[in-house]
Order: C-alpha cells, then structure tokens, then sequence
C-alpha cells in the first residue's frame, strides 16, 4: 500500500516565514563574511610583496564590479551584524512571539539596508 502523503512538511506546502528566511540569509551572509576577510587578509598580506601587487587589486576595486562587491559586502557585514543582535535578544529569552519575529526579522532586512545606504553615503562624503 502506497503512502501519497508526506509525513513532514516539504517546499510545496511549507509557508515561509520572515524568521526562517532571516535565518538561512544568516548563515549564507556567515559564509560570504569568512571568505570576504580572509580575502581582506590576503590584500593586507600584498603589501609585504610590494606595491605593484597591492596596485593591481586597488584598481580591481576601483572598478564597477569592484564597488559592487564593496556595496554587497558591506550589507552582508551589516546583515550579520544585525542578525546577530536580534539573536542575542532572542538568546536572553525575549521575542519569541509571532509578531515579534516577524517585527524583528523586518527590521534585520530593512535595518542592513539602510545601514548599506549610510556607509554608501559616508564613503561618498555626503554625510
């Protein structure tokens, strides 16, 4: 006899939730910060074999595709960082309600946007 029905919840019936999107974007923004500051080790460790070496990654940085990996990974920074307040809270047994999750994971979303935006504004010398 055949059993049709799953015993779990699987990705066709499985409503997703602010709290579980901020939790996978977590742990991918986790990984990408680990590469992004060994790469950053990498560029420091350059100047040790001259300026020419340093140069090169410099102009890379300086180009379009440069300063869109700069934007991006300084929403991942502010993303975790975030993420990781809210865990903090959510660790010293508050905001375990509905609505709260879903309260603080927006503001997790939103807060790393507009956190991107002001050092975007900052770096340009607008404010």
């Amino acid at each position: 006899m055949e059993n049709n029905n799953p015993l779990s919840p699987h990705l066709q019936i499985y409503r997703w939730h602010i709290s579980s999107l901020v939790s996978i974007s977590h742990r991918f923004t986790g990984i990408i910060n680990f590469l992004a500051i060994i790469l950053i080790c990498l560029w420091v460790c350059l100047l040790f074999l001259g300026e020419s070496y340093y140069n090169v990654l410099s102009f890379f940085l300086n180009s379009f595709f440069g300063k869109f990996i700069i934007l991006a990974l300084s929403w991942s920074f502010s993303f975790q960082i975030l993420s990781e307040i809210r865990q903090l809270i959510m660790d010293l047994g508050y905001g375990f309600e509905l609505n709260t999750t879903r309260v603080t994971g927006l503001i997790v979303i939103f807060g790393s946007i507009i956190l991107t935006i002001l050092l975007y504004l900052v770096g340009k010398n607008f404010i």
